[in-house]
């Protein structure tokens, strides 16, 4: 595919994509890669998602307020995960762009059914620690070598019970926190390039511009019918990619 061609797919993507997160809050990485993998190595498609990713959900939770709050609550999330993702983000060089695909389809997989589960088991109190240190384990490994840290996330939180505007805060602030380190890791593997650092930042634009139009949509839409289409579209796109990986 010749990069005019590529650039065009990425920006319709990141616009796409945009308004997914806009919408509910959720999804951009699990967007950009499911499409952009179809097209390219899905580690070139990471490091495009790093800084709109890092510029989208730095947003998100500047819009939610309350930051300190979500810190205080799931610090112990946010700091395995984050040194899970920082780890094995330098083994996605090593890995066959097959197995990546792979795994990037059945990331994608599990992150549509968990997000179709309606109401998991509530969680009781007294075992949250261990659950956000296992969930924040199983998130870092996953998101290391995929960029995807959403399942287990969104299944922990789920189980939390927490409230529609909680989540979105919390996610922000866990998508963010988790960003960084996968930047990080990807710089150290020599997988973020210069260019590929530019290309990513030029595609911030499109990605604030869907954000800003799924905004408006949240409000004019009927968003549960809307995610559950999209949850359903993004298990078809990671059942593709595992398809794809295979044959």
């Amino acid at each position: 595919m010749s990069p005019d061609a590529l650039a065009m797919i990425a920006v319709a993507t990141f616009l796409f994509a945009g308004m997914i997160k806009g919408v509910v809050g959720i999804g951009l990485p699990t967007a950009t890669i499911a499409i952009l993998a179809q097209v390219t190595d899905p580690r070139q498609a990471i490091a495009l998602l790093l800084l709109p990713a890092l510029a989208a959900n730095a947003w998100q939770v500047y819009r939610s307020g309350r930051l300190l709050e979500a810190v205080r609550e799931f610090w112990p999330f946010a700091a395995v995960m984050t040194v899970g993702i920082w780890i094995f983000a330098r083994f996605a060089v090593h890995v066959p762009a097959d197995v990546l695909i792979i795994g990037t389809g059945i990331v994608i997989v599990l992150f549509a059914l968990s997000s179709l589960i309606s109401k998991p088991y509530a969680l009781p109190p007294a075992f949250d620690l261990s659950a956000q240190l296992g969930a924040g384990a199983l998130a870092g490994i996953m998101g290391g070598l995929t960029s995807i840290w959403s399942p287990p996330m969104v299944i922990y939180l789920l189980a939390r019970r927490l409230s529609k505007d909680a989540f979105v805060r919390v996610t922000g602030m866990l998508i963010l926190v988790g960003t960084i380190p996968l930047l990080v890791g990807y710089m150290q593997a020599g997988l973020m390039t210069p260019t590929l650092a530019a290309y990513s930042a030029m595609l911030i634009l499109p990605t604030w511009l869907g954000f800003a139009i799924g905004e408006w949509l949240r409000h004019r839409l009927d968003a549960e019918q809307f995610r559950r289409i999209l949850l359903i579209v993004f298990f078809l796109m990671g059942a593709n990619l595992i398809r794809r990986g295979w044959f």
